[in-house]
């Protein structure tokens, strides 16, 4: 059989069909290109996969890191997609995030144009998630060390099992990394997808991006020390942010991240796209319910045992034995709202296990021995008050008394260092002490006025209520009005003024009202009058002083407005 359409001329014999085909098939240039390039380039896409992530594995102070090129990013989530199905992430929860950066660049005007130079808009987009830091401080604040950081590739990684769900790494992490599972009951992250790392695989961010904007590097450790805390800089010195790091986030020297932003236009000025925007925060009610309550009982109790030192009560009458147990109460109130702020309740007994450096290990350690120290010298004076005096003969030492207030202060300092370990400018020492310290004596004063038997000795009480309410208002005032802020801490206190006098401004004028009513106004009325305090008006103030300090613990974590990474406005 011949195909004479097959010939190349008139009259060509072509043979049979098989032997055309054959003949047409070497003919097929391109396809015999495509072959041989592929047999000499090796496996497909190769260069496409194993130049994002590092061939070899980190040597001695190396570590796995981030690399993004701010310039190749084109903002198409690509990435976010990738990690949410690869990991099986819930809806709305994303361990990578896509965030903006405007600004302008300053151009020399083109020739034939004039002198001087033009100003023309900027925006990168900028994909982010964690940056498995060399100090991180997820991992150093967890109270039941549920992080992990390998040691030989630098990962940090958490431990589904040993999470409590308290949520505390959240607050710690200055970038906002973890992410809490309401289904779950605990908090997850990026991982850097270390089993895929492990078999020489790019993580599902490096592989799904159309730009190859990310990639996986090996990160000197001591280069990213002398880069983001040179010798002599503090953590958060907002001048060492090194030229790797992004622009208009929180300070890298905080906890050291290893992911590097590199853009070919370093001298343009960036900042966040949401840079002025101000979003209150979560109010965390049961954490403002332990807060409250057991301020409110530490004060309580060493009100009465001020008052029991100094001879005002009766040791063996009732006005100790009623304030004491009031107090106490409270406090415990407090510690078991503490509970409710846990994802996984049932595993609270191993909040202790970070008490190297975990200030929240130490506050739920410490919280504790207060109640022990308390409860015993309230057991010794409800034994007066019941027991016949000549069985009980030897009064309470005074050095156990004076443990009340020891121990007192302990607590009110882990309390403290649990938010200033933080890093936010709100929650710094110098503000956040002052604050509770004036709340323990606002409420324990208060607490003494309400109890009929303890509110004898009301001019003390009376005058120490009106002392700690100025010293407190003096405080936020001056928070507010952004005055004697230092200048790296600007941008945190404009931030914290514009929620003020924005979207939280009536219940701020609120918590100022009720401070000025009850804790100065009605108090100096009666030190100016009679001095006595009526069980009705003692109650009144008690219940004006809780609600004053309420509010003013909600206002310390809904205008927390701290640093943070760059988001879509």
């Amino acid at each position: 059989m011949t195909r004479p359409h097959l010939a190349e001329s008139p009259g060509e014999d072509v043979g049979t069909l098989i032997d055309a085909l054959i003949r047409e098939q070497q003919q097929l240039s391109a396809v015999e290109a495509f072959s041989a390039r592929h047999d000499s380039a090796g496996p497909a896409l190769e260069g496409q996969y194993r130049h994002l992530i590092p061939l070899t594995a980190p040597r001695p102070g190396e570590q796995y890191g981030f690399q993004v090129d701010l310039d190749r990013c084109s903002g198409c989530k690509g990435c976010v997609t990738a990690c949410h199905s690869l990991n099986g992430l819930e809806p709305g929860e994303s361990w990578r995030e896509v965030g903006l950066l405007v600004g302008e660049a300053i151009l020399p005007r083109p020739a034939g144009a004039g002198p001087g130079s033009v100003a023309l808009p900027v925006q990168r987009t900028v994909t982010t998630a964690c940056h498995h830091c060399i100090e991180p401080a997820c991992l150093l604040g967890c109270p039941v060390l549920a992080y992990d950081k390998e040691p030989v590739t630098g990962i940090v990684r958490h431990l589904d099992d040993q999470c409590i769900g308290c949520s505390y790494c959240i607050m710690t992490c200055p970038y906002e990394v973890p992410k809490f599972s309401k289904k779950r009951g605990i908090v997850r992250k990026c991982d850097l997808c270390h089993g895929r790392l492990s078999e020489g695989e790019a993580p599902a961010c490096v592989q799904a991006c159309p730009n190859q904007a990310i990639q996986v590097t090996l990160v000197s450790r001591e280069w990213v020390r002398l880069e983001f805390r040179p010798p002599g800089g503090a953590k958060d010195n907002a001048t060492a942010c090194g030229s790797t790091w992004l622009p208009d986030a929180p300070q890298p020297g905080i906890t050291l991240p290893t992911t590097r932003y590199l853009t070919r236009n370093p001298d343009v000025s960036l900042v966040a796209a949401d840079h002025f925007e101000s979003k209150p925060q979560p109010a965390h009610v049961p954490l403002i319910l332990l807060l409250i309550g057991t301020q409110t009982g530490m004060g309580g109790m060493a009100v009465a045992a001020l008052m029991h030192w100094i001879g005002a009560a009766d040791r063996s009458g009732p006005g100790l034995v009623q304030l004491g147990f009031a107090a106490m109460t409270l406090f415990g109130v407090g510690m078991l709202g503490s509970v409710a702020h846990l994802g996984r309740p049932q595993k609270a007994w191993r909040v202790w296990m970070g008490w190297r450096t975990s200030w929240l290990s130490r506050e739920a350690m410490i919280l504790p021995v207060f109640g022990a120290v308390a409860g015993g010298v309230l057991t010794d004076w409800m034994a007066r008050l019941w027991i016949p005096e000549h069985w009980i003969s030897t009064p309470v030492a005074a050095p156990v008394v004076a443990a009340v207030w020891i121990v007192a202060l302990l607590c009110l300092i882990a309390q403290t260092q649990v938010y200033a370990s933080t890093a936010r400018w709100s929650w710094r020492v110098g503000s956040t002490f002052p604050r509770f310290v004036g709340s323990s004596v606002i409420l324990g004063s208060a607490l003494g006025l309400a109890v009929p038997a303890a509110a004898e000795q009301s001019a003390p009480l009376l005058l120490s209520l009106v002392i700690a309410s100025v010293w407190k208002l003096v405080l936020e005032v001056r928070a507010v009005t952004g005055r004697g802020i230092d200048a790296r801490w600007k941008v945190e206190s404009d931030r914290q003024i514009r929620l003020l006098s924005g979207p939280l401004r009536i219940f701020w004028g609120l918590r100022v009202s009720i401070s000025l009513l009850s804790g100065i106004a009605l108090p100096l009325g009666l030190l100016v009058g009679s001095g006595k305090v009526s069980p009705m008006v003692g109650a009144s103030l008690f219940l004006g002083a809780l609600s004053g300090e309420v509010l003013e613990r909600w206002l310390f974590f809904r205008a927390a407005a701290q640093n943070r990474m760059p988001g879509m406005p």
